[in-house]
């Protein structure tokens, strides 16, 4: 069984902070994109989507510090938690979105992202808008109108100075 996972929501105006990603297993069995995509046959295609910055939380860490600690691990950012935006799944594992608030540093490829990145196993960070979601197939899909709404929500100004 899969752990939960938290997600850090890191905006700067009207963008939000994205892992754009390809994906491509030998076999579509050990896939958990072809399985959120309902594919059965030997091969994995390969994906490409974009995620926010998260992962699971470990034993006797809270979803919060999750949050923190994955997107200092995988971007080299440090922030706080401003507050749970809400809880969906992602994939089959529960998950909390977390605002983050007083980020600072500079956005940095890093932690297990960094040592996997190759052809078949792709990260690049990146700055995406609302209107970007759809092209980049931000996943999981039904995260798109609520990063929507939080940018369009009464100016937010986001987690950066």
């Amino acid at each position: 069984m899969q752990s939960p996972r938290a997600v850090a929501i890191v905006a700067d105006g009207p963008r939000i902070l994205i892992i754009k990603r390809y994906l491509k297993h030998e076999a579509s069995a050990v896939c958990v994109m072809c399985e959120d995509a309902g594919l059965s046959g030997p091969a994995c295609p390969g994906h490409h989507y974009a995620v926010l910055p998260g992962g699971g939380v470990e034993a006797g860490e809270t979803h919060e510090e999750a949050a923190v600690r994955e997107l200092r691990e995988e971007t080299t950012l440090t922030g706080k938690i401003d507050r749970l935006a809400w809880t969906g799944r992602h994939n089959s594992r529960p998950a909390s979105y977390f605002v983050m608030r007083d980020v600072s540093g500079t956005p940095v490829l890093s932690g297990e992202e960094a040592l996997v990145h190759g052809p078949d196993n792709h990260f690049e960070l990146m700055w995406a808008t609302a209107g970007d979601f759809d092209r980049l197939n931000l996943h999981p899909a039904d995260v798109r109108e609520p990063l929507a709404r939080l940018l369009e929500h009464d100016g937010y100004r986001g987690g950066r100075p």
